[in-house]
Parts: C-alpha cells; sequence; structure tokens
C-alpha cells in the first residue's frame, strides 16, 4: 500500500519521489448523497515520464515507448474516483500509477524461435486427414442414379 507524501516505490530501479507527483482533486460524479456536491474527493495524479530525473535514461526510452498512447506532452495521468473517501482515491491512484509504470518498465519477452514440426507429427496428421475422410465418405448415401 502506498501513501500520500511519501515516495513512490514501482520497481527496484524506479522509485518516484512525491515531490514529482502533481495530485488535483475535484468534485466526483455519481451517487453519494449531499456529501457529493461538496467534496472535491475524485483526484488526478501526474507524473512527468518524460522529464523526471528519477527514470534512469534507458527506461525512461521503454516507457515513453509503451506509454505512447496514455502520455499527453510526456506526462501520465492516473483518475480515481471509485471511493467516497479523498484519502482512498489519493491512494488508488497512487497503486494504480505504480502498476502501469511497472507493466510499461518490464522488459520485452524473449523472442520466441519458430520451430518446425517433427517428422512424426506431420505423418499423424495426415492419418488423421485420411481416417476423417473415410468417415465422412462412409457418411455418404447410395445413390442408384450413378452408375
Amino acid at each position: 500500500m502506498t501513501t500520500p507524501g511519501s515516495d513512490l516505490r514501482v520497481t527496484s530501479r524506479l522509485v518516484i519521489p512525491d515531490a514529482e507527483l502533481v495530485e488535483r482533486f475535484s468534485r466526483s460524479s455519481g451517487p453519494g448523497g449531499q456529501g457529493v456536491n461538496t467534496t472535491s474527493s475524485r483526484v488526478e495524479l501526474s507524473f512527468d515520464v518524460a522529464r523526471s530525473p528519477s527514470v534512469p535514461e534507458d527506461l525512461r526510452e521503454r516507457l515513453l515507448d509503451r506509454l505512447s498512447g496514455r502520455l499527453t506532452r510526456g506526462v501520465l495521468t492516473i483518475t480515481a474516483s471509485e471511493h467516497r473517501a479523498q484519502l482512498a482515491n489519493r491512494e488508488a491512484a497512487r497503486e494504480r500509477l505504480a502498476a502501469v509504470l511497472r507493466a510499461a518498465a518490464a522488459p520485452p519477452p524473449p523472442r520466441r524461435r519458430p520451430t518446425k514440426p517433427s517428422r512424426g507429427a506431420k505423418e499423424r496428421r495426415i492419418a488423421e486427414k485420411k481416417r476423417r475422410g473415410e468417415v465422412k465418405r462412409g457418411r455418404r448415401g447410395f445413390d442408384d442414379r450413378s452408375g
């Protein structure tokens, strides 16, 4: 759990200082009774991926590439409004930001080495195709006209 006011630990290599996170609060939509009109419980948490000094250069390239669809001028913004309490939404936004950054920072999966089917697998496939053809041929009715 990440608490507002402390550094955000994403991975062992990436720790975001609290000073680099920008929080904005606004009124949340949806049900909540009379309090929904007065409390600013919706949280927008922004982090400048492109210009942050705490992101290592090699990791920055990967983050910018993988998050390109979610960034606005290099800034990643996460919104949380599922809780009625502002503090709960702040924690939810920080956890979601860490999860998004963690997924984007993950190393790429190893490349797939293409393989060919073995000779036995090819023979089994052909034999199964012939067997299916025989089954279907056996289902045909006899026609007196073909003769």
